[in-house]
């Protein structure tokens, strides 16, 4: 985020009140995603949470309690911690710091040019909550929620604070990284049952003060060093990457051997003592989104400037770019003009096209000529497509190359959508989509997420990996 001077919106500027004596007062910069989920669960649970974000229509959006997003369940939070004076929003930082006790910091990390880490969004922020906590004698607490390389923490924002605040990180504020593990969709739900809580901290009194927050929701917080924490996350979200390429590469290998590949993921997803979660363990289509493409280009970055080599890492991209070629393949071997797209968002349940990998199969097919239609239904000729481009103009060449015909593909109506097109590709498995594929036999249907078998009785359908 870029430094946070107030805008002189009086609205937007929260009333001053003494912190609760159980609960500290939390500020939470950055009202996207994790953002927006974090100030309203935070809320549920007693906080008073005051968000902060450079966007006046979120933080007006924040302060009337409605989402800005589309996530299940948020906007009932929000309206719920709106009504019950515990949620505030203003574009005043420095402000923000100074009436609360804990920030959370959940600004963008996009992709840089050279394929590592944008940090200027945690530079900006890092500077208005040290000119925040120079003004304010309580010890004040920085948590960082971001997905950055490790030592970013303790490399990049903390200096900036300790040299702008005039004081010492661990005597004067202290530093933690709290890494999220929402999914997006069900990211409230997420948080009230979390399959882990990770602090990591620069000091016992951090690390208390935030494991306290989560005693609610998680009994079995673990607290670990900053840098820890700071690497969990990425490899966490590397590991997701890996399993949704080994699936999809596992897929590519049976079907030509005429072996069904989900029987034999089926088989291998029983054994979760070795094999973990079968969540990602499944054929289907390529990976997407704000997190997993990006942080595996950061990973590898990594490696690449220290000098290690991980061939698996780096090959994670390719394989993925692989697998979206093929989709656009089987598309165009159907010989279709006109084609129609059901389901944008890089998975159901969002409004979220940062790296969606369909859009790169959309680009392809605009490029050879075929007319494409695109319904979904998250998301509307309402849908901020612009900005999700802005975040990503390092990192998702399809959605740059449409950013300005998009809008124009979208449909609101599914029938006809469905009825009009050569061939469909499914992308979503919502239930709307079964039933109106149950209704055009004879279409081909390139099925990326194997729908059902009733749709296989009825039309021709195909997948990538079956």
């Amino acid at each position: 985020m870029m430094d946070m001077t107030a805008l002189d919106l009086q609205h937007l500027t929260p009333v001053l009140r003494p912190v609760p004596d159980t609960k500290p007062a939390v500020s939470v910069v950055g009202l996207g995603y994790v953002g927006a989920v974090s100030t309203a669960c935070l809320a549920s649970l007693g906080h008073r949470v005051v968000g902060v974000d450079i966007d006046l229509e979120k933080c007006e959006q924040i302060a009337q309690g409605v989402s800005p997003i589309h996530e299940k369940d948020l906007g009932k939070l929000l309206s719920e911690g709106v009504e019950n004076d515990l949620i505030t929003a203003t574009d005043d930082l420095t402000w923000a710091v100074r009436d609360t006790d804990v920030t959370f910091v959940s600004v963008g990390t996009p992709t840089a040019a050279d394929g590592g880490c944008d940090y200027r969004y945690i530079e900006a922020a890092a500077r208005s909550i040290g000119v925040g906590i120079a003004q304010k004698s309580d010890f004040h607490v920085v948590v960082m929620r971001c997905s950055i390389p490790p030592g970013t923490t303790l490399g990049v924002m903390a200096p900036i604070i300790e040299k702008i605040s005039g004081k010492a990180m661990g005597a004067d504020f202290g530093v933690a990284f709290n890494p999220e593990f929402l999914r997006e969709g069900v990211a409230v739900a997420d948080f009230y049952a979390p399959p882990k809580t990770v602090v990591g901290a620069t000091d016992d009194r951090t690390a208390r003060i935030v494991a306290r927050m989560f005693d609610p929701v998680d009994e079995n917080v673990i607290t670990t060093s900053i840098e820890t924490a700071e690497m969990v996350k990425y490899v966490d979200n590397v590991w997701h990457a890996a399993k949704v390429c080994f699936a999809n590469e596992v897929g590519r290998l049976c079907k030509p051997l005429g072996v069904d590949s989900h029987d034999v993921m089926d088989i291998f997803v029983q054994d979760t003592k070795l094999n973990l979660s079968p969540y990602y363990l499944k054929p289907g289509f390529a990976y997407g989104g704000s997190c997993l493409p990006k942080e595996v280009r950061a990973v590898a970055h990594i490696g690449d400037k220290i000098g290690v080599d991980i061939p698996m890492i780096q090959a994670l991209g390719q394989s993925n770019a692989a697998h979206i070629a093929r989709a656009a393949e089987m598309v165009l071997e159907t010989g279709a003009q006109k084609v129609a797209v059901l389901g944008a968002a890089f998975k159901p349940g969002t409004d979220d096209l940062r790296e969606s990998p369909i859009l790169e199969v959309i680009a392809t097919l605009s490029d050879a000529g075929v007319a494409v239609s695109v319904h979904d239904t998250a998301i509307t000729q309402d849908t901020n497509i612009e900005g999700q481009l802005a975040y990503v103009r390092h990192g998702s060449p399809g959605l740059q190359r449409l950013a300005s015909d998009l809008r124009g593909m979208l449909s609101e109506d599914l029938a006809q959508t469905v009825q009009e097109a050569d061939t469909i590709i499914l992308c979503h498995p919502h239930q709307s989509y079964q039933d109106a594929l149950s209704h055009v036999a004879g279409k081909t249907v390139i099925d990326l997420v194997r729908l059902t078998s009733d749709v296989q009785d009825t039309t021709h359908v195909n997948g990538i990996g079956w």
